[in-house]
């Protein structure tokens, strides 16, 4: 009796190292291995059934955003030796640089090239868009099944605001939830020149400190580049900025927000600071600003904030960067899908992925090693949950990107408190007047491509302040008919009045 209880027990130690090394942990089914070892344990006389073969290593291919860093294999072999004996799978990271990135996943999507997960959004790889052409797998099922943790992990507004028809298409990095645009400073110049920030609230309160900066620094563009505008509407659709309601609508008609006095006076403006020199001259042809954040060659851009944004700012630049807010945080369309992961629709192996992707929710080991690198050669510990960044190190990743920003390593001068400060943040939005609608297309199509190749055309000419409003607005309203707004708007303005309806 002895002898066979010790070679159970064998047969039982054996076969729990066989499901630790492959198994998936999300199984709802006992594999043969642990069906054999439970009759055993349980007494029976019957022979030790034959495992089945081991499940084959899975190899992940994930497209994501960003410049790759020289670094970026020898973090993607710590990954994957992290991750192998986990969910037996390994990634290929590829990283797309930021202005090639949708134009290129575009290819791929269309080519039919094999991925398995890719960075989708409302600004890049349009997450709606390719939702709706059936690009992206359905993740409801695999939510409740290999993405637990991940469900779980996230504000319930984020899978509800990403839902299209329906169903959700994207997996939301778990970051700040609603919008809030500010004006960003580099603090050398704001201390050196002694420039009052506190008094900015729109472009226009800018004029006075670009004027001294350019005055002092005459080699310098105080504006480095393109800014992101911010007018008070709320859009149905964000390819067209020119259709929206105000935020304060009370009817939800739609508008021509481009034919109104808040374009026109931001719009006066920057062309204004662009005659003045505040902007590059070739500002509306750029592609790339350069790199000012580490050359401080810079006085104010615009960016979209979060609670301590300025440290972590101020972090990457290697000198103090200070905000001051352009508005409340509102929840936008938006804003909820400003990053996700999404699993290709064609994908041989989307359980896999979604393994892959829960990880990157519930594991802070992982999430740090993807963020910031290798301890010791990208960055150094000086806390518990806090590090510093070792510069030049040859590592650099977009956190926001992906994952559970709530598991990430704080820098050494961040409060200790911030993830509480995102959470408080996330609760205090309030929600875009059309926050949840997603308009169908099918019908506009054609007139939706035409508004966009019209909106292309002139877009940064005119919000980089090249040209001048009140010569080109009216030319630039009648394109905008030509190529079919009118029918685009009544369209838009049926389903939003249905939607509220239904609501």
């Amino acid at each position: 009796m002895k002898k066979v209880w010790m070679g159970t027990t064998a047969a039982v130690l054996t076969a729990g190292l066989l499901m630790a090394g492959c198994g998936n942990s999300n199984d709802k089914g006992a594999s043969p291995s642990a069906s054999s070892a439970g009759s055993q344990s349980a007494g029976t006389s019957a022979e030790p059934s034959k495992s089945a073969a081991p499940e084959e290593t899975v190899n992940l291919v994930w497209y994501t955003i960003g410049t790759p860093p020289k670094d970026l294999k020898k973090v993607n072999d710590a990954v994957n030796d992290y991750i192998k004996p986990k969910i037996n799978a390994t990634v290929e990271m590829k990283m797309l640089d930021w202005g090639d990135y949708s134009q290129k996943m575009q290819i791929i999507i269309a080519s039919g090239e094999p991925y398995d997960i890719a960075f989708t959004s409302s600004w890049a790889n349009d997450y709606f868009g390719n939702a709706k052409k059936g690009a992206f797998y359905e993740l409801d099922g695999l939510l409740d099944a290999q993405g637990k943790g991940a469900k779980e992990a996230l504000n319930p507004a984020f899978l509800e605001g990403t839902k299209v028809n329906g169903h959700n298409y994207g997996l939301p990095t778990n970051k700040e939830l609603p919008q809030q645009r500010v004006f960003r400073f580099n603090k050398t110049l704001v201390d050196k020149y002694g420039l009052d920030i506190s008094k900015v609230k729109t472009i226009q309160d800018l004029e006075p400190l670009l004027k001294t900066v350019k005055e002092k620094e005459p080699g310098l563009n105080p504006i480095p580049g393109k800014i992101a505008e911010y007018l008070p509407f709320d859009l149905p659709f964000s390819d067209l900025p020119f259709i929206g309601v105000p935020l304060d609508t009370t009817d939800y008609k739609l508008i021509n927000v481009w034919d109104t006095p808040e374009a026109m006076s931001y719009l006066e403006t920057v062309h204004k600071y662009y005659q003045a020199g505040y902007f590059p001259k070739d500002v509306a042809t750029q592609t790339d600003a350069g790199d000012y954040f580490k050359t401080g060659k810079w006085l104010v851009d615009v960016a979209d904030a979060q609670p301590y944004a300025d440290n972590l700012w101020s972090n990457d630049a290697g000198y103090g960067v200070v905000s001051v807010p352009m508005q409340e945080p509102i929840t936008f369309n938006w804003s909820v899908a400003g990053s996700l992961q999404a699993i290709n629709a064609k994908s041989k192996h989307p359980e896999k992925a979604m393994e892959f992707l829960n990880l990157l929710y519930t594991d802070a080991d992982l999430i740090n090693l993807i963020d910031f690198g290798i301890e010791g050669v990208h960055y150094k510990k000086t806390g518990e949950q806090s590090k510093d960044a070792i510069p030049d190190s040859g590592y650099g990743f977009p956190a926001f990107s992906t994952g559970n920003l709530m598991l990430t390593y704080l820098n050494t001068n961040d409060p200790a408190d911030k993830w509480e400060k995102f959470k408080e943040f996330n609760d205090s939005a309030t929600s875009a007047p059309l926050l949840g609608f997603q308009a169908d297309t099918s019908a506009i199509t054609t007139e939706i491509a035409n508004l966009k190749n019209a909106k292309d055309s002139i877009y940064n000419a005119l919000f980089s302040g090249t040209i001048d409003p009140k010569e080109n607005l009216p030319k630039v309203d009648q394109k905008l008919k030509d190529s079919g707004l009118d029918k685009v708007m009544a369209e838009l303005q049926k389903q939003v009045d249905a939607w509220r309806t239904n609501k």
